[in-house]
C-alpha cells in the first residue's frame, strides 16, 4: 500500500517522501535539505505533513514552493501550532507581482492545543488568510483507501508524530452454492456498520446478515509511522507506545549515539538505544533509524545505528 523512501542523505536534514499504491500523488513528511527529492515528486506532492519548524525540518520549504508555483493544485499542509503564519511569512517574503491568481493554494492545517486542529487557506497573489473552520480529531488528513493520525510530543516544542492508516479491506469468500452478486455489496455494507439481523436474499432465500459474515475477511490495512524529534521521556513514550503499537513500519529519530546522552537530554532528542528500545516495547515489525546529527562522520552514523539494532531486538 504504501512505499516510504528517505529522499535526504545520512549528511542532510530529513525529508521522507510516501507514495501510496494506484495514487497519482505522492505525500513528504518534513522538508529538510534533500538532495534527492526531484522536481517532479515536489510537484506531485498533493500533502505536506511538518513534525516541527526547526530550520532542519523546515528549510527546503521554499524549494518546494517553487517547483509547486504554476500546478492550479490545491496543497495541505499539516504541522504544529504556528505553522499557518510561519508558512505565510515565508510566501509573503517574496515579490509576487507576476503571479497569476489560480497558480496554487495552501490549504494548511494547524494542529493546536488538545488537538484542536484550525485550518486556512493560502492563495496568492495576496497570500491572505481565508479560515475555513475549526475541529478535534486525532485524524488530520484523509483519502478514499487511507488516512493520517497524529499525536504531539514534546522536543521542547510541539512535534508532531504522523500514522498513515490504510483503511481495511472487507473481502468475502464464498460458500459452495453461493454465487455473487449485489447482495454480497448489501453484505459487505451490513458488516461494516454491525447491522447482524438485515434480511439478504441470495438465490430466492432470505437469511439474516449474521449468518452469512463468516464468508467475510478482512484484510487489515498496512499502518506507517514517522516519528521525528522528541525527548526521551516517559510522557512522550506512552503517547508513542498508544499510536504506534504493532505498526508495520515506523520511521524514528536517533539524532544521538548512546555515548551523547547528555546532549539528547538537554536538547529534548532521543539517543540510539532509547529509539530501538521504544520501538521493541511497541512491537513495530520494522523500524528505520533516521535523522542523525550532523556532528558525526559515517562510521560514528554506523556505530549509531548498530546501537539501535541491538536495543531492538535485544
Amino acid at each position: 500500500m504504501f512505499k516510504i523512501e528517505v529522499k535526504s542523505q545520512q549528511d542532510e536534514d530529513i525529508c521522507i517522501l510516501i507514495r501510496v499504491e494506484n495514487h497519482s500523488f505522492n505525500y513528504i513528511c518534513d522538508c529538510g535539505e534533500a538532495r534527492g527529492l526531484s522536481v517532479k515528486e515536489c510537484q506531485d506532492t498533493k500533502a505536506i505533513f511538518i513534525s516541527h519548524t526547526h530550520i532542519d525540518h523546515f528549510v527546503n520549504f521554499d524549494t518546494i514552493l517553487r517547483h509547486q508555483i504554476g500546478t492550479g493544485k490545491n496543497v495541505v499542509i499539516c504541522g504544529p501550532k504556528g505553522i499557518i503564519n510561519q508558512v505565510q511569512n515565508r510566501i509573503k517574503s517574496y515579490c509576487w507581482n507576476l503571479i497569476e491568481e489560480g497558480a496554487i493554494s495552501y490549504e494548511i492545517r494547524e494542529i493546536g492545543e488538545g488537538g484542536n486542529i484550525k485550518t486556512v487557506t493560502l492563495a496568492p497573489p495576496l497570500w491572505e488568510q481565508v479560515e475555513i473552520g475549526e475541529s478535534n480529531n486525532s485524524t488530520i488528513f484523509e483519502q478514499k483507501d487511507f488516512y493520517v493520525e497524529f499525536e504531539i510530543l514534546d522536543h521542547k516544542t510541539d512535534s508532531i508524530s504522523y500514522i498513515f492508516k490504510a483503511k481495511d479491506k472487507i473481502k468475502i469468500e464464498l460458500d459452495n452454492g453461493f454465487k455473487g452478486g449485489k447482495w454480497v455489496a448489501n453484505l459487505k455494507e451490513y458488516y461494516k456498520v454491525n447491522n447482524n439481523d438485515a434480511l439478504i436474499e441470495v438465490n430466492g432465500i432470505n437469511y439474516l446478515s449474521k449468518n452469512l459474515f463468516h464468508m467475510i475477511k478482512v484484510e487489515k490495512g498496512k499502518r506507517v509511522g514517522v516519528i521525528m524529534d522528541h525527548a526521551a521521556s516517559i510522557e512522550n513514550h506512552k503517547k508513542i507506545k498508544s499510536r504506534f503499537s504493532e505498526c508495520d513500519e515506523v520511521y524514528i529519530e536517533c539524532f544521538y549515539k548512546d555515548e551523547d546522552r547528555d546532549f539528547a537530554e538537554k536538547n529534548y532528542h532521543s539517543y540510539a538505544s532509547m529509539s530501538g528500545h521504544i520501538m521493541k516495547e511497541c512491537k513495530v515489525k520494522r523500524a528505520v533509524p533516521v535523522h542523525f546529527s550532523r556532528k558525526y562522520e559515517k562510521n560514528e552514523i554506523e556505530q549509531l545505528i548498530e546501537q539501535f539494532e541491538r536495543a531492538k531486538c535485544s
